[in-house]
């Protein structure tokens, strides 16, 4: 009896001492530092550079100091410049508006950066591309997602070609075809047309006209590889300007720099970005 007594007694023990390790074990799971239980992703979000900071804050992603405020809707589009004879398009490189708000045109599509797309998504920037097909070649794909986010598709002809002196069915065929293409690229007939090189005539009008195109649009400043120029007028952005951004050089700094160096410029003057097709 009692050597049965004294077995009971030791299994008793057995069992408290296995209750007590269990609990001892389930305290150190839970003394786990938290930021590791959380996992990988969640502790990237802890972190001050975060992807939760970045998406709060997307501007910083993309070199601005602070984000850009929206651009306000114009009740009705104003005058934009006085056309060159009647039923031809205006040729505009300025527009007349109260609206602290300047115009930003890309030209060609020679660059198809794809984080340039998260670019224009994150910083909700409406953005004008002036398509050459011959420059786009096989990559309609990128200018769709671009579309998709925000960006307008407008006409720069199928070869990018000096129109000016041309006869009416060369510039015609030029401009015409480009109309043709990017319907049946993106669904769509563009309204506006940029002359390659700003280079137009009597001539460019009205087959721009008769491609069905209500307005030439030129530009006030162009962002070059580092510095905008101005064609006319002050040597500073002002409202209501259009820029052009120059497709990049094989050595100078990419669109997405460029853009930035653009949208510093504005910011300092205490300007915004307004979209283009609103005013036009």
């Amino acid at each position: 009896m009692r050597r049965q007594r004294r077995q009971r007694r030791q299994r008793r023990r057995a069992l408290v001492v296995g209750v007590l390790a269990a609990a001892l074990l389930a305290g150190c799971a839970r003394s786990v530092d938290p930021i590791e239980r959380l996992g990988k992703k969640a502790a990237e979000r802890v972190g001050s550079y975060g992807p939760t900071d970045a998406n709060r804050h997307p501007y910083r992603r993309w070199g601005l100091a602070a984000p850009l405020p929206p651009a306000p809707k114009p009740a009705a589009r104003p005058p934009a410049a006085r056309t060159a004879g009647p039923r031809l398009p205006p040729v505009v490189r300025h527009i007349r508006t109260p609206d602290k708000v300047v115009f930003l045109t890309y030209d060609d599509g020679a660059e198809k950066d794809p984080r340039f797309v998260d670019m224009i998504r994150e910083l909700r920037l409406p953005v004008s591309m002036f398509l050459t097909d011959s420059v786009v070649g096989p990559g309609y794909g990128h200018f769709a997602r671009l579309q998709s986010v925000g960006a307008n598709i407008q006409n720069h002809t199928l070869d990018h070609s000096a129109l000016r002196g041309l006869p009416y069915a060369g510039q015609r065929a030029e401009i015409c075809g480009q109309q043709d293409k990017l319907r049946s690229r993106f669904g769509i007939r563009p309204r506006l047309f940029r002359p390659p090189y700003g280079a137009y005539d009597a001539t460019t009008l009205r087959a721009a006209a008769d491609c069905g195109l209500s307005a030439v649009v030129l530009w006030r400043a162009s962002m070059e590889s580092h510095d905008l120029t101005f064609a006319a007028g002050e040597e500073r952005l002002r409202a209501g300007d259009i820029v052009s951004v120059a497709s990049r050089e094989r050595t100078g700094p990419s669109l997405r720099e460029r853009t930035t160096r653009l949208l510093r410029e504005v910011q300092g003057r205490g300007l915004t970005v307004g979209r283009l097709e609103d005013y036009l």
